[in-house]
């Protein structure tokens, strides 16, 4: 019996994949390769050592997406695939809505028929809103400020419906903070398209010359150094508590909502400072007005993932940002 990762080519998932399959785990990796480079799959092989069914198929073609369910003995899903990008979701609201959910709705529906009823969902923690009472507990009130955190709390909502339907089903909802970090071999990270969404891609690719300077929304937050504060996770870390996750539904009925952090914060000059450093490199900035929805600070009350799961971060920043810094020396211009 096999783990269904979906969207495994991608950032988070290919360090999944690499954990699970370390673990000993069988793994079907499915991608339609919109925002993966089909490279990643060699790498994953190479780094385990390990081969795996590999599904080159979009969750919004129904019929690709029940094969796959009939053609493997799959045991529980690991769901990552979709659109994720916050600003570009604000542009294209529909394009969200539809491939995010839908495709969910799709998955969801070839489960049930092929009585696979265990998933872990990759869920945000843009669903706790502009909540300013850090740390953010799994109890606090939800809501979102962008389509795509939309979409996250949609789909919570839509798996605990599925549970309160059929207790069979169990579900672990991983509420993310703000990943970054690379595989120590420097084989796998983080590799987007075009110009970089999330802090640590483009920080890296000033240090290699790709980009100018970092730009720096706000610098007049209620903060240490006036910039924001985010809860910065190494994504090997993150993988891990995805492992412990399908181990947790497998012993464990219901649905479970649980932060994935270190439980404290970095500002985003504290950041650039470790990544100077990792790399030798100066980091040139200038300060930008905030961005609407932006937050002074958001870190993690992560003590119910020790609790429930036994996972607990274990990489420092600095860790994050060499391993960082490795994956951009040796993929300068990506995978």
């Amino acid at each position: 019996m096999a783990i269904l990762v979906t969207g495994g080519a991608g950032y988070i998932g290919s360090h999944t994949c690499v954990e699970l399959l370390e673990a000993g785990e069988e793994i079907i990796l499915l991608d339609n390769f919109s925002n993966a480079k089909p490279d990643v799959i060699r790498r994953i092989r190479e780094l385990t050592g390990k081969s795996f069914p590999v599904c080159a198929i979009d969750l919004m073609y129904e019929p690709g997406v029940q094969r796959v369910f009939r053609e493997h003995s799959i045991e529980s899903v690991i769901h990552f695939a979709g659109l994720k990008a916050v600003g570009e979701s604000v542009q294209i609201p529909i394009d969200y809505y539809h491939n995010n959910i839908t495709g969910t709705l799709i998955l969801c529906k070839a489960m049930a028929q092929a009585g696979c009823k265990r998933i872990v969902f990759s869920s945000s923690a843009t669903v706790y809103g502009t909540n300013q009472n850090v740390p953010f507990r799994e109890d606090y009130p939800l809501s979102a400020t962008s389509p795509y955190g939309n979409t996250k709390l949609i789909i919570e909502n839509i798996l605990r419906d599925i549970w309160v339907s059929d207790h069979e089903w169990r579900v672990s909802l991983l509420r993310y903070f703000n990943p970054i970090g690379a595989h120590k071999s420097g084989l796998l990270g983080e590799d987007p398209n075009g110009i970089p969404n999330n802090l640590l891609p483009f920080v890296a690719q000033v240090a290699v010359g790709k980009l100018p300077a970092l730009k720096v929304f706000g610098n007049d937050y209620d903060t240490l150094d006036g910039t924001g504060v985010r809860d910065y996770l190494h994504v090997v870390d993150l993988a891990q508590g995805h492992l412990e996750a399908v181990r947790y539904i497998r012993e464990n009925p219901g649905v479970e909502a649980v932060n994935l952090g270190t439980g404290k914060g970095s500002s985003v000059l504290e950041v650039v400072a470790a990544f100077e450093k990792a790399s030798g490199r100066q980091i040139p900035y200038s300060f930008a007005s905030r961005r609407p929805g932006d937050i002074a600070t958001c870190y993690a009350d992560a003590s119910k993932a020790k609790e429930l799961l036994g996972w607990q971060a274990q990489y420092t920043l600095e860790e994050m940002c060499a391993d960082s810094w490795r994956f951009t020396k040796q993929n300068p211009n990506g995978i």
